[in-house]
């Protein structure tokens, strides 16, 4: 069993900047990757970004591309550095991990076993 702990969401006006952080625990040996992925209402769940083990392949929406910044410390904690945001990014956020490693890291749903509670983002515009 993994845990995830998601923190750091809120309420920030357009333009702004928001820092996620995801905790894992447990049998963290089983991480292969993380990931993070958002859903807005009356939306599907979609990827915004994902790093594998060794940081050495990380991977960005497009609509994120430039904006966020996905990064892992030595331990199993990732962050997703959120700046310049817009009204389109209000979700709820969501990390993830893989059990498998993947480079490049995993886009996909699917490759992620073990999820996070999510964390509310709402950018008011």
């Amino acid at each position: 069993q993994v845990q995830l702990e998601e923190s750091g969401g809120g309420l920030v006006q357009a333009g702004g900047q928001l820092r996620l952080s995801c905790a894992a625990s447990g049998h963290t040996s089983n991480v292969g990757g993380m990931g993070w992925f958002r859903q807005a209402p009356g939306k599907e769940r979609e990827f915004v970004a994902c790093i594998n083990l060794n940081r050495a392949s990380t991977s960005y929406a497009d609509s994120v591309k430039g904006r966020f910044t996905i990064s892992r410390d030595h331990t199993y904690v990732v962050y997703l550095q959120m700046n310049s945001l817009e009204a389109e990014d209000t979700a709820v956020y969501y990390c993830a991990k893989s059990r498998l490693y993947g480079d490049p890291c995993f886009r996909a749903i699917g490759e992620y076993d073990y999820w996070g509670q999510g964390t509310q983002v709402t950018v008011s515009s």
